[in-house]
């Protein structure tokens, strides 16, 4: 196998889309906005008799003042997670780049799940099993820095509009509908809403009590995807969605899409108007936009280790079921 760095935006994301799963913290404008703070990346694809069969974009960091560095492939690598020969020298071929780069650790964490009841991933077989055997045998671990979420809750969208509806909880349809009588309207938004977007979501912060980063991380994550792609846009982009009452924003999102998957990675909302549900319209608009985007997956990022009523994200997770979605759970992050 041999490894080569790519240094074209184009033939990147090209390249990564060709594989199975590709995930948008893999992508060009992913590194390219992280290499903004605080980090560099190096995008490798790994090729068989001139055949590209896997892809890591990986993340490095250098340990202050010392000759070390800490390397992550956020959601990756990319390729047939299935094919056990293939997986070993992807592996091999990163050990090697660890060592090379004096690495206190590597760190991966791809989408590769335990069995489960997700109908959503017929092309995706409960692998988890099979390659943490594998990585325990290379030397790796289960990382105790888990930096994305382990478990995840995923919506088939290779459905029609009035079955993707009617897969919804009661209660969610329900409010979704009533969202409309009242005169919630939801809208795409450009970049001279994404402050508005910062507001709600460190309102968000304030009252579920989790922290977040300064309003420039942002905003540069924001608007570099919204820039970057177009609603027709095949390669990694953003769409700003967010819910007016009476004139006034209440709740934002912004839906990611790249190849077949779109992504809830960031939502906020106001106290303001909740009686009037606009949380679950939002919802239900990003969903029809990622499906005429021709995606069929929408990954709701993030879900607890437990389905227990006492784990602060219950309410969270219970939310995001009720709009359809399965929850999956992810074999974790693993460290070199």
């Amino acid at each position: 196998m041999q490894a080569i760095e790519v240094t074209d935006a184009q033939s990147w994301d090209r390249s990564l889309l060709a594989l199975p799963n590709p995930h948008v913290l893999q992508s060009w404008t992913w590194g390219d906005f992280k290499s903004r703070h605080g980090w560099s990346v190096t995008r490798l694809l790994f090729q068989e008799a001139g055949q590209t069969v896997a892809a890591a974009s990986v993340l490095e960091r250098r340990v202050p003042r010392l000759p070390l560095s800490i390397l992550y492939v956020p959601k990756g690598p990319a390729l047939d997670w299935a094919d056990a020969d293939r997986l070993g020298a992807v592996l091999e071929e990163l050990e090697r780049l660890a060592r090379r780069r004096r690495a206190l650790f590597l760190k991966i964490d791809p989408d590769v799940y335990y069995p489960g009841d997700v109908p959503t991933l017929s092309s995706r077989p409960a692998l988890a099993p099979r390659v943490t055997t594998l990585l325990g045998e290379r030397g790796w671990r289960l990382s105790d820095d888990q930096i994305q979420f382990r478990n995840t809750v995923l919506l088939d969208l290779d459905r029609s509009e009035d079955e993707l509806l009617a897969a919804m909880k009661q209660k969610t349809r329900y409010n979704v509908r009533l969202a409309r009588r009242r005169g919630v309207a939801v809208r795409r938004g450009d970049t001279s809403d994404l402050e508005t977007l910062y507001r709600l979501y460190a309102e968000t912060s304030q009252r579920d009590g989790f922290l977040i980063r300064p309003q420039d991380y942002y905003l540069d994550v924001w608007g570099s995807f919204l820039r970057e792609g177009k609603p027709d846009d095949a390669l990694a982009a953003a769409d700003p969605l967010l819910a007016d009452v009476a004139g006034e924003t209440v709740a934002g999102l912004v839906l990611f899409r790249f190849g077949p998957t779109a992504w809830y990675m960031y939502g906020a909302s106001s106290d303001r108007h909740r009686k009037h549900m606009p949380n679950q319209l939002i919802q239900w608009e990003a969903i029809r936009r990622a499906r005429e985007a021709g995606c069929t997956l929408y990954d709701l990022w993030g879900a607890p280790d437990n389905l227990d009523e006492s784990d602060p994200m219950w309410g969270v997770v219970r939310f995001k079921l009720g709009l359809g979605g399965k929850l999956a759970q992810g074999m974790g992050a693993w460290d070199f």
